[in-house]
């Protein structure tokens, strides 16, 4: 894992002093990843490539220096912790809807002894009722259709931030079917960013959506509304 983590930073032009931080975290994973599922990739190699490296290209992407960023349904904490891990002036919300999983991730931040990161129990929709439109940048590599993910991620995005979503190269038609509701919440579609994972053929998108206006405060809406009837 560490040749491949080595390489993979080198090649993205990032720092390597936090591979030590980045091999713990995999280490818990994968402990974690025998008693709850938390990641199908298993692989030391993979899980650096298709999660770390994955993860990391978004700093070659974005600016995320001294920004405040919310990781909307981070799971086992993607691409939010290794955002923090590489760049430590982020200011960081993980944000997901299933206890056990928050639970690992500040066992993580705590062994790793990493501040400034919130870890909290919650879902997207009742977490904006209390820190709407307070985040530099919203990023999520949920599998939720880009609408769906625009209503849940954008109100909590001030204006001037953006939302970035990590997507596959096919997500050709789901960007045009969410232009309606990007424009609904206050957002404009930029252009997509196609990326190559460092040491691998993996080709991933990265769908960036500025924050232009305020989102009306009806939304987002209850999930069970939201995933009804997307806008």
């Amino acid at each position: 894992m560490e040749q491949r983590l080595c390489a993979g930073l080198a090649a993205l032009g990032l720092p390597t002093e936090s591979i030590p931080a980045l091999t713990a975290y995999a280490s818990l994973l994968a402990e974690k990843n025998k008693v709850m599922n938390l990641t199908a990739i298993t692989d030391p190699a993979d899980v650096a490539s298709l999660h770390f490296l994955d993860s990391a290209a978004l700093l070659t992407l974005a600016d995320f220096r001294e920004k405040s960023v919310v990781d909307v349904g981070t799971g086992a904490g993607f691409p939010g912790l290794p955002l923090r891990i590489l760049e430590p002036s982020v200011s960081l919300t993980l944000l997901d809807a299933q206890n056990k999983r928050v639970e690992f991730l500040r066992e993580v931040c705590g062994a790793l002894t990493l501040t400034d990161v919130a870890c909290v129990h919650a879902r997207a929709e009742e977490f904006a009722k209390e820190r709407r439109e307070s985040f530099d940048f919203a990023v999520s590599r949920a599998v939720a259709a880009l609408p769906v993910l625009a209503e849940l991620c954008l109100p909590l995005v001030r204006v001037g931030g953006s939302f970035l979503a990590m997507k596959s190269v096919d997500s050709g038609e789901e960007l045009n079917a969410a232009g309606r509701a990007v424009q609904l919440l206050g957002g404009r579609l930029e252009k997509p960013l196609d990326y190559t994972i460092p040491g691998t053929t993996v080709r991933h998108r990265l769908v960036m959506i500025k924050k232009i206006s305020k989102s009306p405060e009806k939304f987002p809406r209850m999930f069970a509304k939201i995933k009804k009837n997307p806008l």
